[in-house]
């Protein structure tokens, strides 16, 4: 389905990777006020690479599982001793 909807865009040409010949951008209306320099200036910060979105990879601390691991075990133990002392 398409529809029309009333929307400003700013097109950037030089995206700087060999990839990509456009990037297109879709302002939010809340910014719609915003002068076209501002807005253009904003989003060529953002196609040059200089504002890069932050990364969603999560650093797996290997550490810290040994360390849930270890305590899960001693736990375990202890509720063993426990139980087994209550026999």
């Amino acid at each position: 389905m398409i529809r029309g909807i009333n929307r400003q865009v700013v097109e950037v040409k030089e995206t700087g990777c060999e990839y990509f010949e456009k990037i297109m951008f879709f302002v939010k209306p809340e910014y719609a006020s915003v002068s076209e320099g501002k807005i253009r200036e904003r989003a060529g910060m953002i196609a040059g690479g200089t504002e890069r979105p932050p990364t969603t990879k999560v650093k797996h601390d290997k550490r810290a599982d040994i360390i849930k691991i270890l305590g899960g075990v001693l736990l375990g133990f202890a509720i063993g001793i426990t139980a087994a002392m209550l026999l």
